[in-house]
C-alpha cells in the first residue's frame, strides 16, 4: 500500500480535533454515489491540502511537484473537496484511460517512468481488489495521477526540454497553456481522455509521419541481428568480391531498401539487386547514391537501428518546440535535410527543394521563427563587418582590382557611394573598423542571386538565390555564412506572392533581370520555421535520415539525459 503513515505525519498536528469518538482514528468515508467523483471527508481534504502544500509525495518515482504546485493546488481547489481519478473508492474509467496513455508514452518518443507508467497497473490492482482503500491511499492516487497527468500533457505539448537552453530561438512556454483548467475542463470533465490529450500534440502531418516511423523502426531494431559489416579497406564497386554480401542483403531487405522479390544473392560478389538497393540507401540517408560500398556509406549501414529509433525521438521533441498554429502556411527549412518545404494550410508539402545553409564549423545556420515580410529582387548585396574584415581585407591587398571587377561599392553609414580609384591603408582601417562598408551592386553574380527573402530576426540571416548553382548538386550543402540559398528562386518568390496575383512568373523573371532593385512587401507575412531534424519522413512514408552535422542531436541527448538524472 501507499505510505499511510508518511501522509498522516502530515497533519499529525491537527488531526486529534478531527476523529470523532468511536472512529478508531479511521476517516469515515461518505462519498455521494451521484457525483462522478468522491467527496472527501473534512479530514481528508486537509490531507489533501497538505499534501499539496509539500509539492511531494514519495511513492511518485520523481517525489518533488514543486514546479507543478501551484498548479496542482489550483486544481484541487476547482474540485471543491472531491478527488479528480476516483468514484466509490476505486479508479475512474478515465484514469484507467489515462493509466493506458502513462503506460505507452514510448509510443510517442517519451519515456514512460516520469509518469510512473510502470507502475500504475500494481496501483490499480491494489484498489481494485481493497474493499475499502483508507482515504489517505486514495489521495496519494489522485494526487499522483494528476502530477504524473500534468507532466505528461506538457511534455506532449511543448517537449521535455526548453529549447532555449539550447540556443534555439523558439518561445514554447509563450504558448500560456493553463495544466489546471486544461486538466479540469478537458479531462476530468471531457467525454474523451485520448482524443483530448492528442489534441495537445503537434498538428502536422510530418508529425504523425514520424510516431509511425518510429514504431516501424523499434520493431526493425527488434528483428535486426545487429551483425557489423566488414569494412574493406577500398570502396567497392560492381563486380568486386565483399565477404559482407550475405549480411548486407538481409540488412536492406530488412529496411525495405532491397525489394523482397529481390533474388538472394548466390556468391561473395557485390552486383546486381545488391547495388540498386544500396543506391537507395544512400539517397534515403543523404549520401551520393552512387551504389559505390565507400566508407561513409558502411559507416551509415552500420548504424545501429536503435540509433535511428533515438533520431525519430528526437526528430518528435523537436516537433513539439515548433508552434502548433500558424496564420498562413508556413516555410520550413530543415538544416541537416538542406532542403525547403513550402506548406499548404493542411501542412501537406506544396513546393520543396534544395537548400544551401551555414558551414558546420563556422557558421551555423540558428534555429528559430519569423515571417517573410517582403521579397526583394535584384538585391544590393551588403556585406556583413566580420565577413567584409576577414575575408575582403586580404582578397583586396592581394588584388587591389578585386572590387571593381566584382561589382562591389565602398559605402558610407548612410549608403553613399565612396568614389575611390584604389584602396589605400587609410580605406582599409576604415573597412576593418566598420566606419565604410561594403555593397555588392544587383545583378547575376551578386552573392545574393537576383532574389532575396527578407525576414526580421537577430541573426541578419534570410534566404536568397545564388549565382553558385553548382552547390545544389552536391549532397552535403553546408558552404554559406549562414544565410540560406534556395535552389528554386522563382518558383519560391511565385509561391509566397501567391495572393498578389498582379506579381506572375513573368513578371517577377522580367523584375530580376531589369534595370531597378524592387522590394515588394507581402500582403500577409508568411512564417518561417528554421528547424534541425536529422530524421524526416516523406509524404510518401519513405524514411531519410541525415548526419548530425552541428552536432545538436548530442546536445539534446545531453539535456534529456540531465533532466531525467536530476529529477
Amino acid at each position: 500500500m501507499y505510505r499511510v503513515a508518511w501522509l498522516v505525519l502530515l497533519i499529525s498536528c491537527a488531526a486529534s480535533y478531527l476523529v470523532s469518538p468511536g472512529t478508531n482514528n479511521k476517516p469515515i468515508l461518505k462519498p455521494d454515489l451521484t457525483d462522478k467523483t468522491q467527496q472527501l471527508t473534512g479530514r481528508g481534504k486537509t490531507l489533501l491540502d497538505s499534501v499539496v502544500d509539500t509539492g511531494k509525495l514519495p511513492d511518485l518515482l520523481r517525489p518533488s511537484f514543486e514546479d507543478l504546485r501551484g498548479e496542482v493546488k489550483e486544481f484541487y481547489a476547482s474540485l471543491n473537496g472531491s478527488l479528480a481519478w476516483i468514484s466509490q473508492s476505486k479508479p475512474t474509467a478515465r484514469a484507467r484511460a489515462m493509466i493506458r496513455l502513462l503506460r505507452t508514452a514510448d509510443e510517442k518518443g517519451l519515456n514512460s517512468w516520469p509518469y510512473d507508467g510502470p507502475l500504475w497497473d500494481s496501483r490499480i490492482a491494489r484498489l481494485d481488489q481493497a474493499s475499502g482503500a483508507a482515504e489517505a491511499d486514495l489521495i496519494a492516487f489522485d494526487v499522483g495521477l494528476t502530477v504524473s497527468s500534468m507532466r505528461y500533457a506538457s511534455d506532449l505539448n511543448i517537449g521535455r526540454v526548453n529549447p532555449r537552453s539550447l540556443h534555439f530561438q523558439m518561445d514554447v512556454h509563450d504558448r500560456g497553456m493553463d495544466l489546471s483548467e486544461f486538466m479540469k475542463g478537458v479531462i476530468v470533465d471531457g467525454s474523451d481522455v485520448v482524443s483530448e490529450m492528442r489534441d495537445l500534440e503537434p498538428p502536422f502531418p510530418a508529425y504523425r509521419r514520424t510516431l509511425a516511423a518510429l514504431q516501424t523502426y523499434r520493431e526493425l531494431a527488434r528483428q535486426d541481428d545487429g551483425e557489423p559489416l566488414p569494412v574493406p579497406g577500398k570502396t567497392l564497386h560492381s563486380g568486386d568480391l565483399y565477404a559482407g554480401v550475405p549480411r548486407l542483403s538481409r540488412l536492406l531487405r530488412l529496411m525495405g531498401d532491397l525489394s523482397a522479390h529481390a533474388s538472394a544473392p548466390s556468391s561473395r560478389v557485390y552486383e546486381g539487386d545488391l547495388i540498386e538497393g544500396v543506391k537507395h540507401f544512400q539517397e534515403r540517408h543523404g549520401l551520393e547514391p552512387t551504389g559505390y560500398l565507400d566508407q561513409e556509406t558502411l559507416h551509415a549501414l552500420n548504424t545501429p537501428l536503435t540509433r535511428r529509433v533515438v533520431q525519430l525521438e528526437l526528430t518528435l521533441e523537436r516537433w513539439r518546440w515548433a508552434p502548433h498554429k500558424f496564420v498562413e502556411p508556413p516555410i520550413v527549412v530543415n538544416i541537416p535535410e538542406f532542403r525547403l518545404h513550402a506548406n499548404d494550410e493542411h501542412y501537406h508539402w506544396v513546393l520543396s527543394m534544395k537548400a544551401v545553409v551555414g558551414t558546420a564549423y563556422l557558421h551555423q545556420t540558428p534555429v528559430f521563427t519569423s515571417e517573410i515580410r517582403s521579397v526583394i529582387l535584384r538585391p544590393y548585396w551588403n556585406v556583413p563587418l566580420g565577413i567584409q574584415r576577414d575575408e575582403f581585407i586580404p582578397k583586396i591587398e592581394a588584388d587591389p582590382a578585386y572590387l571593381a571587377e566584382n561589382s562591389y561599392d565602398i559605402v558610407d553609414g548612410a549608403g553613399n557611394v565612396v568614389d575611390e580609384d584604389a584602396v589605400e591603408d587609410e580605406l582599409k582601417d576604415k573597412l576593418r573598423s566598420g566606419q565604410l562598408g561594403l555593397r555588392q551592386r544587383p545583378g547575376p553574380e551578386n552573392a545574393l542571386g537576383l532574389v532575396k527573402f527578407d525576414f526580421p530576426n537577430q541573426f541578419d540571416v534570410y534566404m536568397h538565390g545564388t549565382p553558385s548553382t553548382e552547390l545544389f548538386s552536391k549532397s552535403r550543402r553546408d558552404f554559406s555564412h549562414g544565410c540560406i540559398r534556395v535552389e528554386d528562386p522563382v518558383s519560391l518568390a511565385s509561391w509566397v506572392l501567391r495572393d498578389q496575383p498582379e506579381w506572375t512568373v513573368d513578371r517577377i523573371w522580367s523584375a530580376m533581370h531589369g534595370e531597378n532593385t524592387v522590394k515588394v512587401s507581402l500582403s500577409k507575412p508568411i512564417p518561417v520555421l528554421i528547424v534541425y531534424g536529422t530524421a524526416v519522413v516523406m509524404e510518401g512514408g519513405e524514411v531519410r535520415f541525415f548526419e548530425d552535422i552541428y552536432g545538436h542531436d548530442t546536445a539534446l541527448e545531453r539535456a534529456l539525459a540531465e533532466k531525467e538524472r536530476f529529477q
